[in-house]
């Protein structure tokens, strides 16, 4: 079983950050969709250096120097915390026998922060960050460099995603998928699938 990590076990926002540089919302929504915006961070999940795009933006827009380079100083603060639901079920999962593996869009300078920071990180068989490999999902050669690694078989591999987009990859090189929407949800599908074993009351 495969995990993606923002969204599923870590609660990824950059606005858990940016709350607090930006009293008002609107101005917070617009510097997030035009300036820190995710075209602009998307290369930093294939290895861009936030320093570097840091600094580049910072000169074109130094009235909002501080807040761009907050998203480089400060990365750790998007990190709400973890979803005690979702990290439930990857410790009943992984108490079946069944290895898990993750896979996720991250910069390769905060993953090992994370990995100190939340001890059940280090539950996996594996890990493929997209930062250190150069290449980010839903690109078919990350969910190949996977499979390759580790040894995996895609009809038997099971990814756990909240991007439907990374998903549709994986279901096209004939990865079973699951689309996350909640913890609940989650273990319901996977007691369904006789994954786990059916609890009296769901996360």
């Amino acid at each position: 079983m495969v995990f993606d990590l923002g969204g599923v076990l870590l609660d990824w926002d950059p606005r858990h950050l940016y709350r607090k540089l930006f009293a008002d919302e609107g101005e917070m929504e617009l510097f997030l969709a035009e300036i820190c915006s995710p075209a602009w961070h998307a290369p930093h999940d294939r290895g861009v250096s936030t320093a570097g795009s840091c600094a580049e933006l910072a000169s074109k827009y130094p009235q909002f120097s501080e807040m761009i380079w907050a998203w480089s100083k400060r990365s750790e603060e998007m990190i709400g915390g973890l979803h005690v639901g979702s990290v439930e079920v990857l410790r009943a999962v992984r108490d079946t026998g069944l290895p898990c593996y993750a896979l996720t869009n991250m910069e390769a300078e905060t993953y090992p922060l994370r990995l100190e920071r939340f001890p059940f990180l280090g539950w996996f068989d594996g890990t493929v960050i997209s930062g250190r490999e150069g290449v980010a999902k839903p690109d078919p050669a990350i969910f190949m460099r996977l499979l390759a690694r580790f040894g995996l078989t895609r009809e038997t591999t099971l990814m756990i995603d909240d991007t439907k987009e990374n998903l549709d990859t994986a279901s096209r090189l004939g990865i079973q998928t699951a689309l996350f929407r909640s913890s609940r949800q989650l273990r319901g599908e996977l007691e369904a699938a006789a994954v786990l074993p059916r609890s009296v009351a769901a996360h």
